[in-house]
């Protein structure tokens, strides 16, 4: 069985005005990923992989939870398909990850972070995937090539503004 968290990037700045690609997190969003990085961790010890789209703040988050694991942040594989992808483009990157890894966390964007959710399983929708929010699915598979068709089972939703 794989496990996989898809998460949105924290909260970003939305008054840099450079390049979106350089967009750096806000006050909000450096406070916001560690804290539901620690939630998490609570959830799930292990994480054997951290992969995220190169865009500064997705990768600022990944390295944010890479830390909070015990992880180097250059451990953090960045995959440039991810910036901005479609609910394809996740599917495909998934199906190409190494079989040894069996929970992986996955940092990406909006709007295609909630489409690509959305498709997953059977009677779970949310309208939004909120920054640094954490949408947790198993596969019952052992190999990621097979992540497309097999069945998923829905673990949890979790985001900053959540009541516990």
């Amino acid at each position: 069985m794989k496990k996989i968290f898809i998460i949105r990037h924290a909260k970003s700045d939305q008054s840099f005005f450079g390049n979106d690609f350089e967009r750096p997190l806000n006050e909000r969003g450096r406070k916001d990923a560690p804290e539901m990085a620690k939630r998490l961790k609570g959830k799930q010890p292990l994480i054997d992989a951290f992969v995220s789209s190169p865009a500064r703040r997705a990768k600022k988050t990944a390295e944010i939870f890479a830390g909070v694991f015990g992880k180097p942040a250059e451990e953090v594989v960045l995959i440039s398909a991810l910036y901005h992808a479609s609910p394809e483009t996740f599917f495909e990157e998934i199906r190409n990850l190494p079989d040894d890894l069996e929970t992986v966390a996955l940092f990406s964007h909006n709007p295609g972070i909630t489409y690509f959710v959305n498709q997953l399983v059977p009677d779970i929708r949310i309208d939004n995937m909120p920054t640094c929010g954490i949408f947790a699915v198993e596969c019952q598979t052992g190999k990621w090539s097979e992540f497309g068709q097999a069945n998923k089972l829905f673990l949890f939703f979790d985001y900053p503004k959540r009541n516990l």
